[in-house]
């Protein structure tokens, strides 16, 4: 390769911890551990991980990977193995290594590699705690969704010589975390999630298909009455991956699981569908079906059915209440499609309102459809600036229809009280939104919606309870939960608790920045709440607090006063 090459790579760098004080205690003895740990454990697996060496000086060590995945996993692993040759070794004799992953351009000349890429998977190295491995958020997107690791945002890390700074991430394996947050301990009710439903059709193009009948399932099963049910968000985490049915509902909190495929052909549609108890992994119940699509929707009310009858021992008075579905199959792959694009982005939620549209002229009386599309006009003022005027007018009427059209749909009227808040309507807002629980308590986005509305009110603490509720029901949620929760927890005057849920990766840099920065002033750290302000105001220029305070539908003076101050001393114009 020709001197002085750039090429994209990951760099793995690796560092002994506390290497001077060890070579002081056992010079000799530390070097022939130090050579054994190369030979035996971690030069035989960056081999595996197909990984070169390019630098080596006494205690630290620099390796290039092709490949991201390969770089965490192979420093993970060796991790592991290290972590266990040190629990049979005295104190004196253990010997930890940091190690720190990045992906980034790197200039390859005289068999080594230099340039912003190495350097930033040097400090990352330094940001790992012992026997651990830190990463940077490239190098996350590439594996989160590949490695079942569990993965802690530590926030932007500012770091020697580097002019940006650093979103960095622990790597815990076994799917383990450094969160604090507890492990989901059983509820005292029965409880299940649906995992998604694997397309067997052959085409991708009918993925959305499987998608669709998955998120149906749960919400049919969300309003069986006395049974917990995980949110569609944090079921489908698991979407694409070879997940062991225990880890999964340990991880969810649940003891059953509902699985399967299905396969659309023509005019046919086969499921395939299991219920496992995953306190032992046997199955309770598991059927084909093979109908024609003109049945399909007399097909899911079976299945759910079928899940509820084998549940009877647990649930003897439970009954499966029908709702009212589409009458056109067209109509129904119209909203299956379209209830994902309205959360993407500004292009995507237009493209699904277009598509709802035409729905609804297949099947006017399609409730969902309705209530989808109510939602794309709430989330275009809302999130993408659309005007109010025709976006709020037009939501509220969609939203309206569909409760008129279908009285026990509960996302109807979650997504009505939404609008009716935004509308300036609070009180028939959250009335609305009781409404929806009432139908189906385990909607974890309404729980969501009324712990802003008790944000707004001026009932924080209730606000709290709420969306404790609404991360139970979805344990692997949207950034906006952690918005929600950074919101009531500023409100309520839990300044700590709310820059946690602020600094999540999940919402940390969104438009939620703003209240981050309140928090940390708050608590007098204020050049900390300057750098976010900075941050907040480089994406969103046009902002000021006045008009800011226009729109909010606070209920009380002081609580609209307690942000404005906070926004204030963060650096906010006015």
């Amino acid at each position: 390769m020709p001197q002085g090459q750039r090429r994209l790579a990951a760099i793995l760098a690796a560092d002994v911890v506390g290497y001077s004080r060890l070579m002081a205690a056992d010079e000799a003895g530390t070097l022939a551990r130090l050579k054994t740990l190369r030979a035996e454990v971690i030069d035989p697996k960056i081999a595996e991980f197909e990984g070169q060496i390019v630098g080596s000086a006494g205690d630290s060590l620099l390796v290039e990977f092709a490949s991201a995945v390969n770089a965490v996993q192979c420093a993970v692993e060796v991790q592991d193995l290290l972590a266990s040759r040190n629990a049979n070794l005295p104190a004196d004799q253990r010997m930890a290594f940091r190690i720190g992953v990045n992906l980034g351009d790197v200039i390859a000349q005289d068999g080594t590699i230099f340039g912003d890429g190495v350097n930033v998977a040097a400090r990352l190295e330094k940001l790992a705690e012992p026997g651990r491995v830190c990463i940077d958020h490239t190098v996350y997107d590439q594996v989160k969704a590949k490695l079942r690791y569990g993965y802690t945002y530590l926030g932007e890390q500012r770091v020697h010589n580097i002019a940006e700074p650093v979103r960095a991430y622990h790597v815990y394996p076994h799917g383990g975390s450094g969160e604090t947050r507890p492990s989901l301990a059983l509820p005292d009710k029965p409880s299940i999630a649906v995992l998604p439903f694997t397309n067997m059709s052959g085409d991708p193009e009918q993925e959305y298909f499987a998608d669709g009948l998955t998120e149906d399932l749960i919400t049919d099963l969300s309003r069986v009455a006395g049974l917990l049910v995980i949110s569609r968000h944090s079921s489908f985490t698991y979407k694409g991956r070879s997940a062991d049915i225990r880890s999964v509902a340990r991880d969810l909190g649940v003891q059953f699981i509902v699985e399967g495929s299905v396969r659309r052909a023509a005019a046919r549609v086969r499921i395939n569908v299991q219920l496992v108890d995953a306190k032992d992994g046997t199955h309770l119940w598991a059927d084909r079906f093979d109908r024609d699509l003109s049945d399909f929707f007399i097909l899911q009310d079976e299945v759910v059915g079928r899940v509820v009858s084998a549940l009877s021992g647990l649930l003897p008075s439970a009954r499966h209440a029908k709702r009212q579905r589409a009458t056109s199959i067209d109509a129904y792959d119209l909203l299956v499609r379209a209830r994902v694009m309205v959360n993407q982005s500004d292009d995507n939620n237009k493209a699904a309102r277009s598509m709802l549209e035409r729905a609804i002229q297949l099947d006017p009386e399609f409730a969902d459809a309705h209530a989808c599309l109510a939602l794309s006009h709430l989330h275009g003022r809302v999130y993408w600036g659309e005007p109010s005027d025709p976006n709020g007018s037009l939501a509220l009427a969609a939203a309206q229809r569909a409760v008129s059209l279908d009285p026990g749909n509960a996302d109807a009227h979650a997504i009505l009280g939404n609008v009716l808040i935004y509308r300036g309507r609070l009180v028939e807002g959250t009335a609305e939104m009781m409404t929806a629980l009432q139908i189906d308590p385990n909607n974890a986005d309404c729980w969501g919606y009324l712990a802003e509305a008790k944000g707004w009110e001026g009932n924080a603490a209730e606000g709290i309870d709420y969306i404790g509720n609404a991360l139970r029901l979805n344990p692997h949620p949207p950034g906006w939960y952690y918005w929600c929760l950074g919101f009531v927890k500023y409100a309520a005057g839990q300044y700590e608790e709310a820059i946690q849920a602020l600094r999540h990766e999940a919402t940390h840099r969104s438009a939620s920045q703003r209240i981050l920065a309140a928090s940390l002033v708050q608590l007098g750290r204020l050049e900390e709440a300057r750098l976010e302000a900075a941050q907040f105001l480089a994406a969103h220029p046009h902002f000021s607090i006045k008009n800011w305070a226009s729109t909010q539908p606070f209920q009380h003076d002081a609580d609209r006063q307690h942000f404005i101050d906070g926004y204030l001393k963060a650096g906010l114009p006015m």
